[in-house]
């Protein structure tokens, strides 16, 4: 994700857009939080309460706990996508696709 860094901080691997955590876990751990909004946390635990469910602490804000071996890749893609866009600023949300940094362009 553009402008996205990995950090450490209390022993775990944070994900973070301008310094703003949208993800994290343990380097080793089977388990990550994932930012979401509290619509997405409640239909994400509905749908699948063995994969996922509220962080402790965070989960008032949204935040879920997904267990990775569970999870389809597609899904995990789509939740890393809207916990970066969910936190980066707006104008970098909406740059142009192919302008972001680590993008290519069809043909390059």
């Amino acid at each position: 994700m553009p402008e996205a860094e990995e950090r450490e901080t209390w022993g775990e691997t944070t994900f973070r857009v301008r310094g703003r955590i949208f993800a994290m876990g343990m380097p080793e751990g089977s388990t990550v939080s994932i930012k979401a909004s509290l619509d997405d946390q409640a239909g994400l635990v509905e749908m699948d309460p063995k994969t996922f469910a509220v962080a402790a602490y965070t989960g008032r804000f949204g935040w879920i706990n997904v267990k990775l071996y569970r999870l389809r890749r597609d899904l995990g893609e789509r939740l890393i996508k809207n916990a970066w866009e969910r936190t980066a600023p707006r104008r970098l949300v909406n740059r142009p696709f192919a302008s972001r940094p680590g993008r290519r362009t069809a043909g390059r």
